[in-house]
Parts: structure tokens; sequence; C-alpha cells
């Protein structure tokens, strides 16, 4: 089942996509979209997780500057407009912003007081922020985009966490995806995985750089590491 609320706090409120199980009671997994907002994409990965038995909520991360922006087609003409936003979006409001939703997630009708956070580029960044500063039950990262500014903060994943890492990815370079690699090599808790000749978003549904075969084995390992984390 399929809902939109709104959730107040700090004068405001955030706009919630939530996708619902068939169980009563399930993990919830808190989606953190890309740049591009709550889009088709994002709403498909959501209505994955509630097929596989998660309580899938996917908050407007960009509800301080642009409620409800969301592109599920792009071209040039929207670049300017996206990259606006990406500049006027503050990541340290951000993670606290997306602790307050896991709180509230957590005691939500349908949750069984469980919960992960699982984001793409952008939302892969704040999710390895997210659990750093403020934890979680655990963490799946996508293509972190300028994950590497932050990898003082790695030591602090104390959070399962596991990371999926395109090795052509034209935003994450091969020097920045080795650091990555180098910051939670002695981390028990956190698992980074490659792909082999995939570029920048390879797991997006309808993206030009999807590799269906990349795409499924990133996300089979997803599934697996969250049933065993959450369920």
């Amino acid at each position: 089942m399929t809902e939109a609320i709104e959730h107040a706090f700090d004068g405001g409120s955030i706009g919630l996509h939530i996708e619902r199980p068939e169980a009563a009671s399930a993990p919830v997994v808190i989606v953190l979209h890309e740049v591009f907002g709550i889009n088709d994409d994002v709403r498909k990965s959501c209505r994955e997780l509630a097929d596989r038995g998660f309580l899938a909520i996917c908050p407007d991360l960009f509800w301080r500057v642009a409620p409800g922006f969301s592109l599920s087609i792009w071209g040039e003409a929207d670049l300017p407009r996206v990259n606006e936003l990406y500049r006027a979006f503050d990541r340290d409001q951000a993670a606290t912003d997306i602790a307050e939703v896991m709180t509230f997630a957590r005691s939500m009708p349908g949750s069984n007081g469980r919960a992960g956070l699982m984001g793409y580029c952008m939302g892969g960044l704040m999710a390895f922020l997210t659990t750093a500063r403020h934890g979680a039950d655990a963490t799946v990262v996508y293509y972190p985009g300028e994950a590497e500014l932050y990898l003082g903060e790695a030591h602090s994943v104390s959070t399962p966490m596991i990371v999926h890492l395109g090795e052509q990815d034209e935003y994450i370079s091969p020097g920045a995806q080795m650091a990555i690699r180098e910051a939670f090599a002695a981390n028990p808790s956190v698992t980074v995985y490659s792909y082999p000749g995939c570029s920048h978003a390879f797991a997006r549904h309808s993206g030009d750089h999807y590799d269906a075969g990349a795409a499924a084995l990133a996300n089979g390992r997803t599934w697996g590491f969250l049933d065993a984390k959450l369920k």
C-alpha cells in the first residue's frame, strides 16, 4: 500500500513517501533519494523493499529549500535547477532531519522498531553521514557522491554497513574509491563492493548507465544484508 504523509517538526513538515508491506509489523528502511527528488525510480526502489517485507519510507530531503521537487525525466534544461538545489542543500542539517525521520518511523504503526538507511548518490552520502553521526540498525550506500570529503568520520561508523561502487564512476574517481576502501578497510562493520565496468547510477532502473547484471548483484546483496540485520 502506498501512502504520502507529512511529518511536522522544526517549524515545518517533511513529506514522506511510504510503501507498506503485507505484514502488519515490519522493519523500516529509510530510502534517501538522489538529487532528482522523490521520483519514479526511487518509488520503485521503495516498492521493491515493501515487496520483500520492509516498511519503506522516502523523506523529501529538499523540504527546506524546494519541497516536492521531483524529476523522473530530465534534460540539459533541468541541470541548472538541479545544480542550484544541490548547492543549497545543507548536508549537516539533512543528517539531523534524517535522524528525526528515523526516530519517527521506529514508532509508526506497522513498524517493528528497527530501522535502516539506504541511499543513492546524494542519498548514499547522506546515509553514510547520518550513520556516522546518529547511528542506525543497518545501512546500505550506493555510489556516494563526495563521500571522500567526509572520510574523517569513517571511524564513527559502528553500524553494519555495505557500500556499492561502480569502478568506472564518472563522479567518484579511482582515487576517491581507493580512499573510501582504505578508510573502511579496518572497520569490521563495513563491507565495500566494487563493480567492474560500471558507471555512476548503475542501479538506477531507468538510467542511461543501468547495468542489469550489476544491479541485480548489488540489490541481491542489499536485500540479503537487510534481511540479516533488520529481520
